[in-house]
């Protein structure tokens, strides 16, 4: 018999038979070894324990302890034990797919009646009850004719077509689970009894278009989460309770700052206090911009085909865009980017190398179109405002402007309050335009900005923009949820398709390099994000209502109005509540609102000039002399960037 030579992660070596399993080689090596075993990596790649290797190759026993491989097989088999399950309580329930995911699992299922919250009880139950069984898991490989013909004999038309679906016409792996089986890549563990039983939960239902065709059959997906033991999946349903606590979409109701209508699918309605926290962020950053040298422009929503099709979206990016016919057969485009319309203008006139870098900025409201299913309140919509900006330089200058863009956006998160920064590096897709040398000198020069800076970054092969490399700032909120808001992308191809350059020193004509530079990203994105990083507490110069002042009896109205007027005219915030409520109703629906300051007033504050002083989420109270209180507001509401 062959013999196949196996190299271990210690660089020692080991020759078996050729067909050996990793299970076998974990038991040469030492029986409790084989013992912990859960599968391997054969040459970096996931490998079954009962898995023959044929040939030379480097090989490691994973165990529970690799958390990677052991979280793949935990939640990969959770979804083949819960389609039992489901089966084994009600037979006629056919089933489709059911992979893994983000801290677990779901599979779809083909039922008349739906499952019900009662269900995910019962299933769970079952679920236990075949880990308990310790069932063994098996596989073998079987010709496609053999398995359709097993499907259509056990009346599983969804299976069936997955087969005829897959290209080629290789053999397929079956895996049987105790007497249940499913067609799989696999790996999977040696038996059922190796799924932790404490540690997974199933956690909703939803529904699912087969194949995600909307004229297919609608299923039912269950979903599950699934860890490595009982307290990591305690700490998980912890985590998304503290999520659910702080999600924008419930929050943007109490604080009344905005809402969704069917009549414009992923768009905002902003109402007065969500429409001052938007002119707010807007504010700071046209000041942010200025100082940093940008100038400010605006550019038409609805622009001709001809323009999308020069600058490459046409090609490129149709299927994300609204388009629009006229009655003269002329064709349109809701603008999905600024950048094309940025170049328009900057094409008016010559310019010269002293007039660069030019920085264009503008708060560009552009419309892209996202499935239905995929939209989430703030954080998904297909209309929303980018702090867009486009820098036109020369190649000098290029790495520079990278390092300055780098630096603009670090101090703006800062001063949100976010300085858990992670940087992604984008490198060239296979879709693209533009040379080799161009893509080498852009992905260069973000490089060297990112080194120059001392940042680390994370590089991600292939998944830069069709006309450029870029960067994503990825900030991580208060609960570690990471988020992608600011992008840096270097562009040599834009300013070519558009003839676009500038006077050299030397006197010929050159193509500036267009940086794209987003730092917010959306700002309806970003003031989801912050609503549930600080849970609806915003920081006090940027809550859209920062005080309000309620009377704790009627005659204290009128130095409620004029405490009003005194932080009006200091530029803070401020509202009166002189309503005929007690006072503790008006400090509950002030607080489940997030107003950060309470002032409340009653006889004895009328008579001594002073204010009682409730901070959100504070128990304990002060009494201050009113203009006291103002100044220190006053204080408290400057931005940063102006302190």
């Amino acid at each position: 018999m062959a013999q196949i030579s196996l190299t271990f992660p210690d660089g020692n070596s080991r020759d078996y038979a050729s067909g050996v399993t990793p299970a076998e080689v974990a038991e040469s090596i030492a029986p409790s070894l084989a013992k912990k075993a859960i599968s391997a990596q054969v040459n970096g790649i996931h490998w079954d324990l009962a898995w023959p290797i044929e040939a030379n190759a480097e090989i490691a026993i994973n165990t529970m302890k690799d958390a990677e491989p052991a979280l793949e097989l935990i939640r990969h088999d959770c979804a083949h034990i819960m389609a039992r399950a489901v089966q084994e309580i009600w037979p006629d329930v056919k089933v489709t797919i059911g992979p893994v995911i983000e801290n677990g699992f779901y599979y779809d299922f083909d039922r008349e009646e739906p499952f019900t919250p009662e269900d995910l009880g019962v299933i769970e139950a079952k679920m236990k009850e075949i880990i308990n069984r310790r069932d063994p898991v098996t596989t073998e490989i079987w010709e496609r004719g053999r398995v359709v013909d097993f499907y259509k004999a056990n009346n599983e038309p969804y299976k069936v077509e997955l087969i005829e679906a897959i290209p080629g016409d290789e053999p397929l792996r079956m895996y049987w689970h105790g007497a249940w089986q499913d067609l799989c890549r696999g790996p999977h563990f040696q038996h059922t009894g190796q799924v932790p039983a404490d540690a997974f939960k199933l956690m909703s239902v939803a529904g699912a278009y087969w194949r995600g065709d909307s004229n297919r059959p609608m299923l039912q997906r269950i979903y599950g989460v699934a860890f490595q033991n009982r307290q990591q999946l305690k700490d998980h349903l912890h985590f998304l309770e503290e999520a659910e606590k702080r999600d924008h979409r419930r929050l943007g109701r109490e604080m009344n700052l905005f809402h969704f209508e069917e009549v414009a699918p992923g768009s905002v309605f902003w109402h007065p206090a969500g429409w001052s926290l938007f002119q707010s962020l807007i504010g700071y950053m046209r000041r942010r911009q200025e100082a940093a040298g940008y100038v400010e422009v605006n550019s038409p929503d609805i622009m001709d085909k001809a323009l999308w099709e020069t600058s490459g979206h046409w090609q490129n990016y149709r299927e994300n865009m609204f388009l629009a016919e006229t009655q003269d057969d002329r064709e349109y485009a809701l603008k999905p980017m600024n950048c094309p319309g940025h170049m328009m203008i900057y094409n008016q006139g010559i310019k010269s190398y002293r007039d660069l870098p030019l920085k264009i900025a503008e708060f560009g409201k552009v419309h892209r179109y996202e499935p239905s299913g995929a939209l989430h309140g703030l954080l998904r919509v297909r209309s929303f405002t980018q702090d867009d900006a486009h820098i036109y330089c020369t190649e000098e200058q290029l790495t520079e402007e990278c390092l300055k863009v780098n630096d603009l956006i670090l101090s703006i998160y800062s001063d949100f309050g976010f300085d858990d920064v992670h940087v992604k590096l984008s490198t060239r897709p296979e879709n693209r335009i533009g040379s080799d040398e161009s893509w080498d000198k852009s992905e260069g020069a973000l490089r060297t900005a990112l080194d120059t800076a001392g940042m680390s970054y994370t590089i991600f092969e292939g998944e830069g923009a069709f006309y450029g490399p870029k960067l994503e700032y990825v900030l991580r909120d208060a609960i570690g949820r990471d988020w992608q808001c600011g992008t840096l992308q270097v562009d040599y191809n834009l300013p070519s398709r558009f003839n676009t350059t500038y006077v050299a020193a030397s006197g010929e004509k050159l193509e500036p390099i267009m940086l794209h530079r987003a730092l917010f990203g959306s700002l309806e994105r970003f003031i989801g994000i912050m609503i549930e990083n600080y849970a609806g507490r915003l920081p006090f110069w940027l809550a859209p209502r920062q005080v309000v002042v309620a009377s704790i009896v009627s005659e204290a109205d009128s130095f409620v109005m004029e405490v009003v007027e005194m932080l009006k005219a200091a530029g803070i915030r401020a509202e009166p509540d002189i309503r005929n409520e007690k006072i503790n109703y008006k400090i509950r629906e002030h607080s489940v609102g997030k107003v950060p300051v309470i002032l409340a007033i009653g006889r004895k504050e009328v008579d001594d000039r002073t204010v009682t002083i409730r901070r959100l989420g504070e128990k304990q109270t002060s009494v201050e002399p009113v203009e006291a209180v103002v100044d220190a507001l006053t204080g408290e509401a400057v931005p940063p960037d102006l302190r």
